[in-house]
């Protein structure tokens, strides 16, 4: 078994089950929390359809490819505001690792979401 790309819900949980069904589109993440693990995991498989369906059409830019040249190593959610099953609106914040040109790196951002048809869609970076 290989452990999910966003390091498994519950800990250690494998892709299929944890972000696979979102991944494949069986199911739909039912936290901000849980859509944006499925993102980072989507980074790091290459499921760009998924970034794009998951992105609010308002925010979403043009081009959602994957750049093949950065390989994502690790995730850690930092902390989460509401974006749960019955919320509206969610943030989390998390720091996504990668190694890119052979160099480690790692990318923190502080995220919104928001439920546009009942499910959740990621926003883009919180303005500070």
């Amino acid at each position: 078994m290989t452990v999910c790309p966003c390091g498994g819900v519950p800990a250690g949980a494998s892709l299929a089950e944890c972000c696979g069904p979102a991944l494949t589109n069986e199911a739909w993440p039912e936290t901000a929390e849980a859509l944006m693990r499925s993102r980072y995991t989507a980074f790091a498989t290459g499921a760009e359809d998924h970034l794009f369906r998951t992105w609010h059409p308002r925010t979403r830019p043009a081009d959602t490819s994957i750049d093949p040249d950065t390989r994502w190593t690790g995730l850690r959610v930092e902390s989460t505001v509401a974006g749960g099953p019955e919320d509206e609106h969610g943030i989390v914040e998390f720091t996504a690792a990668h190694e890119s040109g052979g160099r480690p790196g790692a990318m923190h951002e502080i995220s919104e979401f928001t439920r546009r048809a009942g499910r959740w869609m990621y926003v883009g970076p919180v303005s500070r």
